[in-house]
């Protein structure tokens, strides 16, 4: 049953297409979430859905959309040089092989990143591309949060989100990361919202989606989740009206809340600060280790998957015991071939210092331009009162990524590339209309070409 409901939904929203086409940009993003064809036992899993998709994205673009004031964003230009660069490294990556494993998908999420914001010509297709984004990524979170307050999670790794994988959104610590990222895009549609107007039931829903995201990093007993958690709390109170009852309410929801977590989180949890007794985390600092010396040593990097080159001295230190009988315990292992575990790390090994520098650079302006759009349009006409909350809601949830980026190889995460393109279409939108063209009004759920 789950199959045909799957298949008769992309039917359904392809069919759609033909009638508006930017609902084929919203089927591949949904797909590309989603990934419908590892949720289903025939069918999908042999036809090439995703090439569809995007084929017909694009197509309908070319012949059904105005091109009238399009204009070229300089981080679109950036997009596509790193595509570039990655193209040039992995002709000449180390392991040719697994490297255009990784080129055959990582291409696909940064041409249409840079793709994008040529579609997000409205309001309407701006609001509808980030509600197919919380809702596919919701379709993943809503069942870990029912999981996590059923069973608790399990424990890192052990929480299932429909299938059993551990690669793409379905990997603990990535979920656990956008689950957080997406909180302030989910709170926009609370008061922002046109193609569902905010009210109780809207909010209800929004609210309690806000609560399985938080579940999230709990049933994954995520480390970075927790870190994200934080940051998220910090970034809220710029928006906050009244700071001091936000953060009584923030300790009191601590305090309650505590109690009721699962063991196995609060024991992850407690290896933060001891992280030379943690394995997996010495193992993390040695990757590093090893990857800052090979890009002294191949500064143009390695090529995607370079890590399996890796061969690595591991040493741990542990307290065992307690009181005076306690005694610190030294060991040492040998691995090899071991992951990136930082998104930054992953861009150095793999794309040497000028593919991390195109990597930041595509990042921090992003953050930059949110912020220029927030403090501009923080005072404005009704008509336009959206636009800052929007970009501040947009800019956090791109710090919050980049800190979970520190311990996570998402570097080419495909999510936040077409957050990416989202910031990209926001800034071209008012780009546009600063220039002399006027904000369209409103008009409900109609997505037609602009």
């Amino acid at each position: 049953m789950r199959d045909l409901a799957l298949i008769g939904f992309l039917l359904a929203l392809f069919g759609a297409g033909f009638r508006r086409p930017f609902l084929f940009v919203l089927a591949y993003v949904y797909i590309d979430i989603v990934s419908p064809q590892r949720l289903t036992y025939y069918l999908l899993n042999a036809v090439p859905v995703s090439l569809i998709a995007v084929g017909l994205a694009v197509g309908g673009w070319l012949l059904a959309d105005d091109k009238q004031g399009t204009r070229v964003a300089p981080r679109q230009v950036l997009l596509v040089v790193l595509l570039l660069y990655c193209w040039g490294t992995t002709i000449t990556a180390d392991f040719p092989v697994e490297a255009r494993d990784k080129w055959d998908w990582v291409w696909k999420a940064l041409a249409f990143a840079a793709f994008l914001p040529f579609t997000l010509r409205t309001r309407l297709r701006i609001e509808a591309l980030l509600l197919f984004m919380v809702v596919s990524a919701s379709s993943i979170i809503i069942v870990g949060g029912v999981k996590t307050l059923a069973t608790g999670g399990g424990g890192y790794g052990s929480l299932n989100l429909m299938v059993s994988s551990n690669s793409g959104l379905y990997e603990g610590s990535t979920i656990s990361a956008v689950a957080i990222a997406i909180i302030p895009a989910i709170l926009w549609f609370t008061r922002h919202g046109t193609i569902f107007r905010p009210d109780w039931r809207v909010k209800a829903f929004c609210y309690a989606l806000v609560f399985a995201c938080l579940l999230i990093p709990v049933g994954t007993s995520t480390r970075t989740g927790l870190l994200c958690i934080g940051l998220l709390a910090v970034l809220l109170l710029r928006e906050v009206k009244r700071k001091l009852p936000y953060l009584a309410g923030l300790a009191l929801v601590a305090a309650v809340a505590v109690p009721f977590l699962p063991s196995a989180f609060t024991d992850r949890m407690s290896t933060i600060k001891t992280y030379q007794g943690d394995q997996s985390a010495a193992t993390r600092i040695a990757v590093w280790a090893w990857t800052r010396a090979y890009a002294n040593d191949h500064p143009f990097g390695g090529g995607f998957e370079a890590y399996r080159g890796n061969h690595l001295r591991i040493d741990t230190v542990a307290l065992v015991g307690s009181g005076a009988s306690a005694t610190v315990k030294s060991d040492v292992a040998i691995d090899s071939a071991r992951a990136y575990h930082s998104a930054y790390f992953e861009m150095l090994g793999e794309q040497g210092y000028p593919g991390l520098a195109l990597w930041l650079l595509i990042n921090l302006s992003g953050l930059v331009r949110m912020e220029v759009l927030r403090r501009r349009y923080r005072a404005t006409t009704p008509d336009r009162a959206w636009i800052a909350p929007l970009a501040s809601a947009l800019q956090q949830g791109q710090l919050i990524y980049l800190l979970g980026a520190a311990f996570i190889a998402i570097a080419f995460q495909p999510f936040i590339f077409m957050l990416i393109g989202a910031q990209i279409g926001l800034d071209t939108y008012c780009a546009r209309a600063r220039a002399g063209e006027s904000f369209r009004p409103m008009r409900r759920a109609r997505l037609a070409p602009a």
